[in-house]
């Protein structure tokens, strides 16, 4: 893991079949800023990857500062897997304060981040912040039986109706209100992280433990349109979207255009037929292709530069002259490599390996400086503006700078929102035209 990002992707190996992944980590959990992370930490969800060739589920360690403002919480966790040395654990705190400060009103408190809380597991940290909510200890430990009853039933389910039939008479005063008002949770929250697998099995054991106990709670909406709450949503987006909008809306709904999303939108598609609507089927029929198409093609172009990344990176560590191999081929010098190196970066930290680490920061700064020197004045303008700490800082450098303020530089800044936008990086899109609009201003 790199220390500057909160979030990135990184190229792994599946732990089970050794097919090859990309998953996205998170490292920093600003409750406020992200709830959506604080949730999925709570439901056990964060850092969690799915191979997409065998289905095996695994969590990837990585370091985490967790911060909640409001509350003045600042929590670290760093896996013992990692075997992070002080230093490397230091710096990581740090970056993720620093990364923190920022985003606060200047008059908010401060001190509390100076001295985080460290946790030797997830599982305690996750405690603190549920305590910290209002949930006691006690409250705690009976959720945790809840949720190892849950585990037990789901395995004695598949072993068959005896075994699970047995297990149930045991437990019988257990399955109660709170137990399916757990699993509920349990279903939405796999849902919502993608893991329409797991939430369709949870349904099942629902569906089975209510008949059982006779329970006739609240939850048949999860059978439904909530269960597909995100795949329909997406397919509803898709649908309505003009041929314009399509290439940069799939982008942006990649991460939930999986197998639940196009199950889904094969019954609109019969749904459709079986109303003798053969023009909406047919039109939902040549769209799904073309999200098909785009979907593969994405991916391939994604692995394509993640490929070219590594054999960059190669090749410039064993060259005489990196600088050389990095000026010639500058024009793979994106996000892809830079993922690539430092990810090798943060694993030749992470061993040891002292004198790999220093070549690949130097091959770093070398990237980092060569990109600089190829772009334009105006672009290079940008990326600075784009790097201010704050949207106020951004301002002032373009109150600054009246020189570079021209009709050709908003139409540039508008370009680039809508590339962030087709790329699905929509908040920096965001930011990009609120740069347009403020520059616009200073043209009259």
């Amino acid at each position: 893991m790199t220390t500057g990002p909160s979030s990135q992707t990184l190229q792994l190996a599946c732990p089970s079949c050794r097919a090859p992944l990309r998953a996205s980590i998170s490292t920093i959990v600003d409750a406020a800023q992200h709830p959506e992370l604080k949730a999925r930490l709570i439901a056990g969800q964060l850092n969690l990857a799915i191979c997409p060739n065998c289905g095996t589920a695994f969590m990837i360690g990585a370091p985490l500062f967790y911060h909640d403002a409001a509350k003045q919480l600042a929590f670290v966790h760093f896996p013992q897997q990692l075997n992070a040395r002080q230093d490397e654990q230091e710096r990581f705190i740090g970056d993720a304060t620093s990364l923190i400060m920022r985003t606060l009103p200047p008059n908010a408190p401060r001190g509390y981040l100076l001295a985080p809380r460290r946790f030797l597991t997830l599982n305690s940290l996750i405690d603190a912040v549920l305590e910290a909510d209002g949930v006691s200890r006690e409250t705690l430990e009976a959720q945790r039986q809840r949720v190892d009853l849950i585990g037990r039933l789901a395995e004695a389910a598949e072993r068959g109706d005896d075994a699970l039939a047995a297990l149930v008479d045991q437990h019988r005063n257990e399955i109660n209100d709170e137990f399916f008002a757990t699993i509920d949770t349990f279903i939405t929250a796999s849902h919502q992280v993608g893991r329409a697998d797991s939430a369709q099995i949870l349904l099942a054991l629902r569906q089975r433990l209510a008949e059982m106990v006779g329970f006739t709670g609240a939850g048949d909406e999860l059978s439904g349109e909530a269960l597909d709450i995100a795949p329909a949503k997406a397919v509803e987006r898709l649908i309505a979207a003009s041929d314009d909008e399509l290439e940069g809306m799939i982008a942006e709904l990649r991460p939930v255009i999986d197998y639940s999303f196009f199950e889904e939108w094969t019954a609109r598609i019969d749904q459709a037929e079986q109303s003798g609507d053969r023009a909406t089927a047919e039109r939902l029929t040549a769209r799904r292709s073309v999200i098909l198409e785009t979907v593969e093609r994405m991916d391939r172009v994604a692995q394509e530069m993640f490929d070219a990344g590594a054999d960059l990176l190669h090749k410039a560590l064993n060259a005489a002259d990196p600088g050389q191999v990095l000026r010639e081929r500058s024009d793979q010098i994106n996000e892809a490599f830079m993922l690539v190196l430092q990810s090798n970066l943060a694993a030749a930290e992470r061993s040891g390996q002292t004198d790999l680490a220093e070549r690949l920061r130097a091959i770093e700064h070398l990237a980092t400086s060569i990109v600089e020197e190829s772009l334009s004045p105006e672009d290079r303008f940008i990326s600075q503006l784009l790097q201010a700490e704050t949207p106020q800082s951004a301002t002032k450098a373009l109150r600054q700078n009246p020189t570079m303020i021209t009709p050709a530089f908003v139409k540039r800044l508008n370009e680039l929102a809508d590339q962030m936008d087709q790329n699905g990086r929509k908040p920096a899109g965001e930011r990009l035209r609120q740069l347009a609009r403020e520059a616009s201003v200073m043209l009259f």
